[in-house]
């Protein structure tokens, strides 16, 4: 999360395109490598299945990018060379096994490069259970707080703490009756979902007040906090077919179920963690503070 701030606070960030065509910048590798940095030394058997790899960062043409990611590596760890940082980057192209992590290095990499809603995303999944959920939210506020840290471990609650430092606070989701966080949050980017199909959805279960509109899993870190009741992100029309990527859900599912609320996917079915980088059966995602999930699944059946 610091490496994050200090490029987004400080650079213009310096954006290459992946093949995919999805923005990617010197605080993705960047967080990747301290991290995969960390999980290997301290788990060095556990796979990491992360977003990036070095594909585009070997080119010839990308020097001075990994010149960049290694200056803001070496600020938090002085020894790192730009051998060091590949060798740790790619250590997160594992694959899903009976115990692995995954990690999202900037969830919200469009919401990062407008100053805006991002988070680093990192979960332990065990026998297709998520285990412990880590979501770094550094622009996101909460009761006069920007920067914060969600943690959530599985029958032990979950908890926000200020980056900065701080007395953790317990998490608990929204009740129906308090209006005022009675709403959605959903993506900033039109394309990421159905919104007339959540906006239906919505008015069935009685929600009135206007959409929260925001990137990445700081979404559901809203919906943990109680700043939101409902989170849907169900599939756009133009790519039906589309599935969820499992780095793009598993630490804030964890949060949100810690929290009190509940996640499935749009059928009611447990979001699947054990098969795949993406979700293989599972359409959409609706992740609720628990009292409205049931009647959200009747509304989509409807």
């Amino acid at each position: 999360a610091q490496l994050c701030e200090r490029v987004r606070q400080g650079l213009v960030p310096q954006a290459i395109e992946k093949n995919d065509k999805s923005p990617v910048t010197i605080a993705d590798y960047g967080a990747q490598a301290i991290i995969c940095k960390a999980l290997s030394a301290a788990f060095p058997g556990d796979p990491v299945v992360g977003e990036e790899d070095t594909t585009d960062l070997r080119q010839p043409d990308a020097v001075p990018v990994l010149a960049a990611v290694t200056e803001q590596v070496q600020q938090l760890v002085p020894s790192a060379t730009d051998a060091n940082i590949l060798s740790w980057i790619d250590h997160g192209n594992g694959s899903v096994a009976p115990r692995y992590w995954t990690l999202d290095p900037i969830d919200g990499t469009k919401g990062f490069l407008r100053g805006d809603q991002y988070a680093i995303a990192l979960a332990l999944v065990v026998d297709g259970d998520i285990k412990v959920g880590v979501l770094g939210c550094p622009f996101l506020s909460f009761g006069g707080e920007t920067g914060l840290l969600f943690v959530a471990v599985r029958g032990e609650g979950a908890t926000m703490v200020p980056l900065a430092g701080g007395n953790p606070q317990p998490l608990k989701v929204t009740e129906a009756s308090d209006r005022d966080h009675f709403r959605v949050v959903e993506s900033v980017e039109s394309g990421h979902g159905d919104l007339g199909q959540q906006g239906q959805v919505a008015q069935a279960v009685g929600i009135t007040t206007p959409s929260l509109r925001m990137d990445s899993q700081a979404k559901y870190a809203a919906v943990a906090a109680g700043q939101a009741a409902l989170y849907l992100r169900l599939p756009s029309p133009k790519t039906p077919d589309y599935r969820e990527k499992i780095w793009d859900h598993a630490a804030g599912v964890l949060v949100v179920e810690e929290a009190g609320g509940r996640v499935t996917d749009m059928h009611g079915k447990p979001l699947d963690f054990a098969s795949a980088a993406r979700f293989p059966n599972n359409p959409g995602v609706v992740a609720s503070n628990g009292s409205i999930h049931d009647a959200v699944l009747k509304a989509l059946a409807e």
